[in-house]
């Protein structure tokens, strides 16, 4: 890992309103660049204690609902109310380079040129919980340079996607008429981490039994402080978006009331989570430096099978 010696007056410049050193320290985080937790530590987000500015929402759900679509939209309505936003969209990794592969930003690139908009993509290399390992500390870099809103867009894999409740303040689930039945919902844990339900391309067949059903499982739900409401949109047409967006305030607003324990309870597990992420992926990064310095002969050897890679690594480990 490189060594950058003006790592500290970046992240300032960064906090300070500078795009171009946001966009650097961005990479920092994602780079792994050696000072950069140290930078980190000395941050002071304002969600630390609380809920408030800026609100952060996580859009999941699978791929072609029409995520992309409904966060553009979301940015209009944002930056209608004069809020400044960051959205982070979390792309599909290539295996071999670990780049993102959709590039989000060009979907959204009638924003690109607004000053209070700010549009990055994130590489899920291969992460679990369809999120980048760096989002969390992306987040937080966001929140101390003040800006309002947050969206994170995730990759929409499926049950993976359950991390994005942990990062999120409302966690959107966008699913449409095609995605399947509220039991499928379930099955993938979506259930647990929606805070709102959008039946997209509701316009097609089959999405008002969609809407009947999820409502059905919200409700028998007696565990939940907060029922999910489902609502219905089309956001190739624009309808339903205000809604969704009422919604989500709405929400936010819970978060910082009635909802407080359980918002903090959920920031709780996502600092475990970032802890045991930094602390894994050091291990892992270390283990494959290795392999390709002094052990090469051990990766040779686990190539071309004559090393057994659980004896190898439990004799690592020792």
């Amino acid at each position: 890992m490189a060594v950058v010696a003006n790592i500290d007056d970046t992240f300032t410049a960064a906090i300070n309103g500078d795009r171009r050193m946001l966009a650097r320290s961005i990479s920092m985080i994602e780079n792994r660049v050696d000072g950069t937790l140290r930078a980190m530590a000395s941050l002071a987000p304002k969600r630390k204690k609380s809920a408030g500015s800026p609100r952060v929402v996580g859009i999941t759900g699978p791929p072609g609902a029409g995520k992309s679509t409904f966060v553009n939209l979301m940015i209009s309505e944002a930056r209608a109310r004069d809020q400044r936003v960051v959205v982070l969209a979390v792309d599909p990794s290539s295996p071999f380079t670990g780049g993102a592969i959709l590039a989000d930003r060009i979907r959204m690139e009638q924003h690109i040129l607004d000053e209070g908009v700010f549009i990055r993509s994130l590489s899920s290399r291969g992460h679990l919980g369809g999120l980048s390992r760096a989002v969390g500390q992306v987040v937080d870099l966001i929140d101390a340079a003040g800006w309002d809103l947050v969206i994170v867009e995730t990759v929409g894999v499926g049950q993976s996607e359950l991390a994005v409740c942990e990062i999120a303040d409302t966690a959107v689930v966008i699913l449409t008429p095609e995605s399947g039945d509220a039991v499928q919902a379930m099955k993938a844990g979506l259930l647990e981490i929606a805070d709102i339900f959008v039946i997209n391309k509701s316009d097609r067949a089959g999405a008002d039994v969609l809407v009947r059903e999820l409502e059905l499982a919200v409700e028998l739900d007696e565990a939940a402080t907060w029922k999910a409401p489902v609502l219905k949109a089309s956001a190739v047409k624009g309808d339903g978006v205000a809604d969704v967006v009422k919604q989500i305030i709405s929400h936010g607003d819970w978060c910082e009331g009635e909802g407080s324990f359980e918002w903090s309870e959920r920031q709780g597990r996502g600092r475990v989570r970032t802890f045991l992420d930094l602390i894994g992926e050091d291990a892992r990064f270390t283990a494959f430096q290795a392999l390709n310095g002094e052990r090469s002969e051990l990766k040779r050897s686990l190539e071309t099978g004559d090393s057994n890679p659980y004896r190898m690594a439990a004799e690592y480990k020792a």
